[in-house]
């Protein structure tokens, strides 16, 4: 993997890594959104079969990154489970696994649309928000969000076409006052970043952080394709496969 890449939000520097997640190096924090723990076994209740190792997947690839930065806190920026219940449904191992990492560190779970309430018998603290200085975590940005938001909900997707091949991967989207970060979780889609819902929360001019191949490059918003057409005016709330 590649180094990070630094980027700046309302003054602060902060580094975009290949693994997924934010590196506040000021506060020795680590900023991850979106991990959808437990989602295979969410949609296996519904009757959608799907190998049910995302929650082991993902927690070791968070294992690594906090290992990788030995951060002294971990801010996990909503639906950190994908449903209410998913805490519940750990196995043991798993569980276990997770114990460890929240015992590690200061660990802040902050609540999102799919995991509003607290983790069940895990450790750290839980809140709705959180605000550190010129930063402000949240789940999902709002309209009135203020300078210095990070959050996610929306799991950026970008696409880029690059010596006659189109090159897409979940990204990073920063325009100076508001950054978004891509979903960690192993069984997460994406919303590309120049889809109407999630177009309209930047300036004109933004730039994307896009993983691909244990890379990240930084990639202005003009350098950017359309939106598939699935994409282009369908409300957010209804597009499942995403979250």
């Amino acid at each position: 993997m590649t180094k990070p890449v630094s980027l700046i939000l309302n003054g602060v520097e902060l580094l975009a890594d290949p693994g997924g997640v934010l590196i506040w190096p000021a506060r020795e924090t680590l900023i991850v959104a979106d991990l959808h723990l437990e989602k295979g076994s969410s949609l296996a209740r519904k009757g959608t079969l799907l190998p049910p190792y995302d929650t082991r997947a993902t927690v070791a690839r968070l294992a690594a990154a906090i290992e990788t930065h030995r951060p002294r806190r971990v801010i996990c920026v909503g639906d950190s489970f994908h449903d209410a219940a998913g805490s519940a449904r750990l196995d043991d191992m798993d569980r276990a696994a997770l114990d460890r990492l929240v015992e590690t560190v200061a660990w802040i779970w902050i609540t999102g649309n799919h995991d509003p309430g607290p983790p069940s018998g895990l450790g750290g603290i839980v809140t709705d928000g959180l605000v550190d200085g010129p930063l402000t975590f949240r789940h999902e940005a709002r309209d009135t969000g203020g300078p210095g938001e990070i959050s996610g909900h929306y799991h950026p997707v970008a696409r880029l076409r690059i010596k006659g091949r189109t090159v897409s991967g979940r990204c990073f989207v920063n325009d100076g006052a508001r950054l978004i970060l891509p979903a960690f979780g192993a069984y997460t889609g994406g919303l590309d970043v120049c889809a109407p819902d999630l177009r309209r929360l930047f300036a004109r001019r933004f730039e994307v952080a896009l993983l691909q191949s244990g890379r990240v490059w930084r990639v202005p918003s003009s350098e950017l394709l359309s939106p598939p057409p699935a994409q282009i005016g369908t409300p957010v709330e209804r597009r499942e496969s995403v979250r």
